[in-house]
């Protein structure tokens, strides 16, 4: 019987061989290594299923196991550090994740061949958990008072924003991922800054800025793509009177980025200097990609802040007074722009306005569009409003949502209701009882500026935290 079974193995390798010869006589010669090596395979294969045959053994395919396979082995051995492939942790020890249980690789269900020939896990999930985690931490504070928002919604693809002037080169309204942006294409240089009155003075001494920017490390075309946020004062006699700026460097090819930043002290004699790294494949990196990640700055009279997705990367304490800001871009890259862009005068501490109004208006609390989604920089908010009701557990509230009249009652009204209970729902999870907290969608009926412009849709969509 052995011999029957060799004789066949030895057929079957014949046969083989001479399919594959007959091949390779009717293919170019850049196909002939391909089909060599595919003709060695199924020689391999069918030696390999004799073999089976002959010696029963059941743990053959460790014998046929790749040098890939047998070095990730190695690597991988017991005690041996070890990155997850399923959300990208870093430094596990044992036979599954730290985070999300994922079994090593090489090991249990991870060496079957149905695991094997499943995609690996994108990363997202775990990014977003780190983001979310980031913002939770965060000393951000958002402006109360509105007075620039745009979101780019009502405005005409292809058409410079009617919010914005163009100081040199060239922008429009362009769409990224089903949201509306000021994007510099084509020409891939361009110099914008809000349209206003006075077009050199409208900063506040206390103020925040805050805005979206998309990134996508596929896009090959990118190469050294940057976009700068200037921070401005006529009366300074430098480089078209910069009091500050920071430039966001975008790197496809190897997936890196990086902030840089230049602050004049008051002296003007002085600048402060960083860098902060951002690789995008990292798996601790602030950033998102395929993704909008959110830039915030603040400016308290004479202390500068930066923050990149509720990270805290930038702390000035001693920098000099601007009175406007722009941005800068440099390089053609698709998904170069900005989105949301918010402006608002410094914040009032929650509990004096809670006790001078008996309510606490606040905008820093936002949704993903036509959703009841909090926006992961709502937790800053959130956090603020749990730690005020956890000093002061006599506090009970009212929580309302508000929108503007875009859009019908129909849609509008249970929206706001939805979105009234995920804030009563995240509130829960950092520890407040239910019962302190009620939720109540307002819809657009109780409006407190004009819904005939930005600025006042801006302002009446909001939410109230009312005393009960």
């Amino acid at each position: 019987m052995k011999k029957f079974l060799i004789i066949v193995s030895v057929l079957l390798l014949a046969t083989s061989v001479a399919n594959g010869q007959s091949i390779l006589r009717n293919i170019g010669e850049r196909a002939k290594k391909a089909v060599e090596e595919k003709v060695g395979e199924k020689v391999e294969q069918a030696v390999g299923n004799a073999v089976d045959k002959v010696t029963s053994k059941k743990d053959n395919k460790k014998g046929k196991e790749t040098k890939e396979e047998a070095e990730e082995g190695h690597n991988h051995a017991a005690g041996e550090a070890w990155t997850c492939p399923e959300c990208g942790k870093t430094g596990n020890t044992g036979d599954e994740c730290d985070d999300c249980g994922a079994p090593k690789p090489g090991t249990g269900a991870a060496a079957a061949p149905a695991r094997e020939s499943a995609p690996a896990a994108a990363p997202a999930p775990q990014q977003k958990k780190q983001v979310e985690s980031a913002y939770a931490k965060s000393d951000f504070v958002p402006g109360d008072e509105i007075f620039f928002e745009d979101t780019f919604e009502n405005e005409q693809l292809g058409e410079f924003p009617s919010q914005w002037d163009l100081m040199d080169g060239y922008a429009e309204t362009g769409s990224i991922a089903g949201r509306k942006l000021l994007a510099f294409t084509d020409e891939g240089y361009g110099e914008v800054q809000p349209l206003m009155k006075d077009q050199q003075h409208f900063l506040p001494d206390v103020f925040t800025i805050e805005f979206d920017v998309f990134i996508d490390s596929d896009d090959t075309d990118a190469g050294n793509e940057y976009l700068e946020f200037v921070l401005g004062n006529p009366d300074i006699d430098n480089w078209n009177g910069r009091v500050a700026w920071t430039t966001f460097w975008f790197r496809s090819d190897d997936g890196g980025s990086n902030l840089t930043w230049s602050v004049q002290k008051p002296n003007g004699g002085d600048d402060n200097t960083g860098e902060k790294d951002l690789y995008i494949h990292d798996p601790s990196t602030l950033l998102k990609d395929h993704d909008w990640n959110h830039f915030a700055y603040s400016f308290n009279k004479r202390a500068l802040k930066g923050y990149v997705n509720g990270v805290r990367v930038i702390n000035i304490p001693n920098a000099k007074v601007p009175s406007h800001f722009w941005f800068l871009h440099q390089g053609k890259h698709k998904y170069g722009g900005v989105s949301n862009v918010r402006v608002a005068k410094g914040a009032v501490p929650l509990y004096d306005r809670l006790s001078s109004d008996g309510k606490i208006i606040t905008y820093a609390i936002t949704f993903e569009v036509g959703k009841a989604d909090l926006k992961p920089e709502s937790m800053v908010e959130i956090n603020r409003i749990a730690k005020l009701m956890q000093d002061n557990p006599g506090i009970s509230f009212e929580v309302q949502g508000h929108c503007d009249a875009t859009g019908s009652d129909k849609v509008n009204d249970p929206l706001s209701q939805k979105r009234a209970e995920a804030i009563v729902a995240a509130l829960v999870e950092q520890g407040i009882a239910a019962a302190r907290l009620t939720p109540v969608g307002k819809g657009s009926h109780e409006p407190i500026a004009d819904n005939g412009t930005d600025e006042g849709r801006a302002k009446n969509r909001r939410v109230e935290f009312v005393k009960k």
